[in-house]
């Protein structure tokens, strides 16, 4: 029923100052019953991002802002430490800038690997339908000759911030 549905998703809010003391609004989508969270990031240009966790499937999916393309990985444990702090949480958070954890992640993009939409699982199917879709690795960092391609900063209630940034893998 539509009503059990909704009282299912649950959604949060987290406001965090960045680096220079602007605001980044977020809100997270928390789907206790299929064990999904999604992040709507909106960068201070005022343009959204999406990051679904699909705890189930222990896989992250990114989708970035004005881009046609989706970007999969394998969630570790720090992912499931950060996601179990909203599974489990109030609704509203004002993440002070003075405390916050920051971490980078280095995420390197496998471009051969094109990965067939038809293959997912909903609701990553929904997500990523007219993308497309590549598998990437955690990289220790950008090596000198790669190019940051960009990144996508997602704050967790647990005050961390992550600031995720993609490059491209040579072939």
């Amino acid at each position: 029923s539509e009503s059990a549905f909704l009282k299912s998703l649950q959604i949060v809010r987290i406001t965090v100052p960045d680096q220079t003391g602007v605001l980044i609004n977020q809100s997270a989508v928390v789907d206790q019953q299929n064990d999904l969270v999604t992040f709507s990031v909106t960068s201070p240009a005022n343009q959204t991002s999406t990051v679904l966790f699909d705890v189930k499937r222990r896989l992250i999916c990114y989708k970035p802002v004005d881009q046609d393309s989706c970007f999969l990985r394998t969630m570790e444990k720090s992912d499931y430490d950060n996601v179990q702090s909203l599974l489990h949480e109030s609704t509203q958070f004002q993440l002070s800038g003075n405390e916050t954890r920051r971490q980078t992640e280095y995420l390197g993009v496998l471009a051969a690997s094109q990965v067939d939409v038809s293959t997912l699982e909903e609701p990553l199917q929904a997500l990523c339908q007219d993308s497309s879709i590549h598998w990437t690795r955690r990289v220790e960092g950008p090596g000198k000759q790669r190019l940051v391609y960009f990144c996508i900063d997602i704050c967790f209630p647990s005050n961390i911030c992550v600031s995720v940034c993609f490059y491209y893998l040579p072939e």
